[in-house]
């Protein structure tokens, strides 16, 4: 319904209008302090779940300064990035030397169909460091049970917010904090036209349903729990107001 989650607190967020090739393709709010996005919110597309590699990681020109392109660039062959890019986000070097750590896609490639909706996903101001064991294990696993589910049961559109908590952990380079580590992934979905005569242990899952998971190398299945729940979670987890709420009304369509 066009309208972003709200009751976060924190006036340094930035919010970016993901666009690639003067398109528009999802929506990232982005801490340009920890450089993480804290969400991504897109418009899921029915997909067959192939993951592209062959993208370049972008950046994003407007974080360093208004007059720039408001097209996400990919980063420059020769390693001399511009100070201040490396001051409003991360770069990849931040990520080269950090074996224990993939980077995670809060709008995943195997969220989208068209080329250049999966190439918009490859921002690195749509990654968060994820733990390895995670990254490839019950994160890799939940996206995947998400994108069945919903190319399967849901019959309009279906609207995803992705997101973490922030924790103590920071990836440091050159002596310098670089890159938060989040201590939670979670996710939610809205579809408000899905298969009625789904079977229940699906249909209870629709309108809308979320999950969490410690992004760690143990301890760390993704739980899947009822809007309400994830959002009562994420309030003692997150800096938010008490009218901290991700769909508007809650999915709950008109009818």
């Amino acid at each position: 319904m066009g309208t972003p989650p709200r009751g976060y607190l924190g006036n340094s967020f930035k919010k970016i209008c993901q666009r690639y090739e003067d398109k528009p393709r999802y929506v990232t709010l982005y801490d340009p302090h920890k450089h993480i996005p804290i969400y991504s919110a897109y418009t899921f597309k029915k997909s067959d779940g192939e993951k592209k590699v062959d993208f370049p990681w972008m950046f994003e020109p407007q974080l360093a300064s208004e007059k720039s392109s408001s097209n996400m660039e990919p980063f420059p062959q020769s390693s001399s990035m511009h100070m201040n890019f490396e001051d409003t986000q991360a770069v990849l070097e931040d990520y080269a030397d950090v074996v224990q750590y993939e980077r995670g896609q809060l709008n995943p490639d195997e969220h989208q169909d068209d080329p250049l909706d999966k190439a918009s996903t490859y921002s690195l101001t749509n990654v968060v460091p994820q733990s390895r064991e995670f990254n490839l294990g019950p994160w890799a696993e939940h996206q995947e049970l998400i994108r069945k589910r919903l190319n399967n049961y849901c019959r309009g559109k279906a609207f995803v917010v992705t997101g973490v908590t922030t924790s103590g952990h920071t990836i440091r380079r050159n002596n310098l904090d670089r890159v938060a580590v989040p201590e939670y992934m979670w996710s939610a979905y809205c579809c408000t036209e899905f298969d009625q005569n789904a079977p229940y242990f699906v249909r209870y899952k629709f309108p809308v349903f979320g999950a969490y998971g410690l992004n760690d190398h143990v301890n760390n299945h993704v739980v899947e729990v009822p809007l309400k729940n994830l959002e009562k979670f994420l309030k003692g987890r997150m800096d938010v107001d008490t009218n901290f709420q991700m769909f508007y009304k809650d999915c709950v369509p008109d009818n």
